[in-house]
C-alpha cells in the first residue's frame, strides 16, 4: 500500500517528465497563412546587415516611367506624373523608396499612386493577411509574390477606386488609384523590376 510520501514524490515526478517533454516539444506551427508555401530548400526572403536593417534582394527603380512597358505608358500618356502642383513629395525618397503620381492637379479625383518601397516578410505578410481576413482584399500568388487586390465605387464620383499591392522578395508595390487602371500595370513594374 502506497503513502502519502510515495504517491506525492511520483505525482510530481510525472509533472515533472511532462513538463520537460513540453520543453523540448518544437514550437506549433504559427506562420502567416499567406505567401508562398515552403520548399524543401528555404531562400532568403531578405539579407539582414549587421543593424538588422532589412535589404531587397532585388532593386528599387528609381524612375517611374522606365519600369513600364510602351503600352502601359500609352494609356499614361495625357496624365503628368509627379506635378509638383499635387502637393505630393513625389520620385527617389532619401529611405531609397520610390513614389510615383500619376494626376492631373485639375481633376477631381481621377489619379494614380505608386508607392515601392523595402519590406521584410513578417511585416509584409502581417500587412497582406491583414487585408485577406480584415479588409476583403482578395489575395493570391502570382509571379513569384503575394498580391491583394480590392475595388470599390468612388463615394463622390460615379468612378471606381481600388488598391493593389504585390511583394516579392523584400520589395513592397503598393498602388492606389481613382477612375484609372491601365491594364498590365502592376505586371509591368513586377517586369520591370524582376524581368
Amino acid at each position: 500500500m502506497d503513502t502519502l510520501p510515495a504517491r506525492l514524490v511520483a505525482s510530481a515526478a510525472s509533472v515533472l517528465v511532462v513538463l520537460t517533454l513540453v520543453a523540448c516539444a518544437p514550437e506549433p506551427d504559427d506562420s502567416p497563412t499567406l505567401g508562398p508555401t515552403p520548399s524543401d530548400t528555404p531562400t532568403p526572403i531578405v539579407t539582414l546587415t549587421p543593424d538588422a536593417t532589412p535589404t531587397p534582394l532585388a532593386e528599387i527603380p528609381d524612375d517611374c516611367r522606365s519600369m513600364l512597358t510602351e503600352t502601359v505608358l500609352s494609356q499614361l500618356d495625357d496624365i503628368p506624373l509627379n506635378d509638383p502642383e499635387a502637393g505630393v513629395s513625389t520620385g527617389p525618397r532619401p529611405d531609397g523608396s520610390l513614389v510615383c503620381l500619376w494626376r492631373d492637379p485639375g481633376a477631381d479625383t481621377t489619379f494614380l499612386q505608386t508607392t515601392i518601397s523595402g519590406l521584410a516578410r513578417g511585416p509584409a505578410l502581417d500587412l497582406l493577411n491583414d487585408l485577406a481576413d480584415e479588409q476583403d482584399f482578395t489575395c493570391y500568388t502570382p509571379e513569384g509574390g503575394t498580391r491583394c487586390e480590392k475595388t470599390w465605387e468612388n463615394e463622390t464620383y460615379p468612378v471606381t477606386d481600388g488598391r493593389t499591392l504585390f511583394w516579392r522578395d523584400g520589395i513592397l508595390i503598393d498602388t492606389t488609384f481613382s477612375n484609372l487602371a491601365p491594364s498590365g500595370y502592376t505586371s509591368a513594374i513586377i517586369a520591370g523590376i524582376w524581368g
